[in-house]
């Protein structure tokens, strides 16, 4: 029988689901201690399962300390929580209350060297961030992929030791199911995701997240989440782990009830597949960086929307398995050392993420949405994968143009509809 520490994400998330309920989580952060502190009281008081998340800011994910100790001196407000350069009492006495209700607090950053994070969100009594050698290389820099392997390998050992210090268990989420936010058929998702999830059991970890971004077919991302389950339950069963959803990454609805639907449809896809927690998103995306009471609102909009978590059967044939099942399979047999498999695979193109222009990437892989909203391979380069998709031509700028706006014009369209038929009759 699994121990989990009072408080652990291992926990949250066990209880949760006891009570069929999902888990909800912002992706907010402030560099004002105080605006932060209130980010999280009010995430904790959310009518909601809540995680609460201090998110990094740009300076501090590049491990620019000087900067972002220079903007603080100055009073400039940055785009995240400055967790390395803030002293550890504060960042401590920051979470104190949220943590003692037993309301865990993820770190999130985006960074490719995270080891400076690591020590900073351990030293304040954090166990739980997020990332992965490949999905926190290629889109955010020019890092080259053998060095951020080397990194996190470093650093998820780090991380696992340094919680144990503290009597915690180290939980660390892949950020995998996430690639370049949209555009990368779910197939590849899945496969980076549990390709991370098995880096970080080869270091040490024994409570670990599963990514899959919401894409643009409901069922094709029930064919993914699903597709996921089957391989951790197949090469992870001796993990503590769970799935975790995020609400569309992609060009955002520009109407509330657009954006508001699609954030309902990805709690429905949490809950309906066993995934157990959701990263969400407010109406606030297409133009600004969201409020706290945004924020909330999402949460809570989420949490009654996602209805009872139900537990399908994740071993079904799909395509989307089989596509991910080969990934897999192919970069597994290219080395017993899971880091050097990595390296090894963007080397010979057997993953190759569409549109990424990292340059370890072979970049010959294009993905296209077809026109039952399904996203395609239009082209597959040297993955171990057919191409389903109108492969007969190559992807014009209009195609790229339609697949990128697609999920906005669908989610906005009803609406959209409803104000020309008002002003039609005016």
């Amino acid at each position: 029988m699994t121990t989990r520490p009072p408080g652990s994400f291992g926990e949250v998330v066990a209880q949760a689901r006891a009570a069929g309920q999902i888990v909800v989580q912002p992706r907010m952060g402030f560099s004002d201690p105080q605006t932060m502190h209130a980010g999280l009281t009010a995430v904790r008081q959310a009518d909601a399962t809540t995680i609460a998340t201090i998110t990094v800011d740009s300076y501090t994910r590049v491990n620019d300390l000087p900067a972002a100790d220079k903007a603080l001196a100055a009073g400039v407000a940055l785009n995240g929580y400055p967790i390395a350069t803030y002293p550890a009492g504060t960042t401590r006495d920051l979470v104190a209350e949220t943590v003692a209700v037993g309301v865990p607090v993820q770190v999130r950053h985006g960074s490719a060297r995270p080891e400076h994070i690591i020590r900073a969100l351990t030293a304040a009594g954090l166990h739980a961030t997020e990332g992965g050698p490949i999905s926190y290389c290629l889109p955010y820099g020019r890092v080259p992929v053998r060095d951020s392997v080397h990194e996190w390998a470093r650093s998820s050992e780090l991380l696992v030791e340094l919680c144990r210090e503290n009597g915690q268990e180290a939980h660390l989420e892949t950020f995998g199911g996430c690639m370049m936010g949209q555009l990368c058929p779910p197939s590849l998702l899945v496969a980076i995701s549990t390709l991370e999830a098995l880096f970080f059991r080869q270091h040490g970890l024994r409570s670990i997240s599963l990514s899959y971004a919401q894409q643009t077919d409901a069922d094709q991302d029930t064919e993914a989440v699903l597709a996921m389950r089957r391989l951790i339950a197949e090469l992870l069963p001796e993990v503590e782990s769970h799935v975790v959803v995020y609400s569309y990454m992609g060009v955002y609805p520009l109407t509330d009830d657009g954006a508001t639907r699609l954030l309902q449809e990805s709690a429905r896809l949490t809950a309906r597949t066993g995934a157990a927690r959701l990263i969400v998103k407010t109406t606030a995306e297409a133009f600004r960086i969201p409020t706290i009471a945004e924020n909330v609102i999402a949460l809570e909009t989420a949490a009654a929307a996602a209805g009872p978590v139900l537990t399908p059967d994740p071993l079904v044939d799909s395509e989307t398995y089989a596509e991910a099942r080969a990934l897999v399979d192919a970069v597994l047999d290219l080395d017993d050392d899971l880091g050097t498999a990595l390296i090894s695979a963007f080397q010979r193109g057997y993953l190759d993420v569409p549109y990424c222009l990292h340059p370890d990437n072979a970049g010959r892989s294009t993905g296209q949405v077809d026109s039952d909203g399904r996203l395609r391979w239009t082209r597959a380069g040297s993955m171990p994968i057919k191409t389903t998709g109108p492969a007969q031509r190559r992807t014009t700028a209009p195609d790229l143009l339609d697949s990128l706006t697609y999920v906005r014009r669908t989610y906005d369209r009803p609406q959209l509809a409803k104000v020309a038929d008002h002003q039609e009759h005016r």
